[in-house]
């Protein structure tokens, strides 16, 4: 498992606060977002918030151990 410090991640992120953290593009978050990679709350014509233990799960799942 990846260990990392997530205690300064606030409870529920924006996508662009998610975006961010995961240092990817707006179409790539949208992919994530649409094809149920990464969970998200929908509160609009494409604005989204992301549960931090869902972008938690997502990164620790992602982790490339070669």
């Amino acid at each position: 498992m990846y260990s990392n410090n997530y205690s300064k991640i606030p409870d529920i992120l924006t996508r662009k606060e998610a975006q961010s953290i995961l240092k990817i593009g707006k179409g790539t978050m949208f992919r994530l977002i649409h094809n149920g990679e990464l969970p998200a709350i929908r509160l609009g014509n494409n604005r989204f918030k992301i549960k931090k233990e869902d972008l938690i799960t997502y990164i620790e799942n992602s982790v490339y151990v070669g």
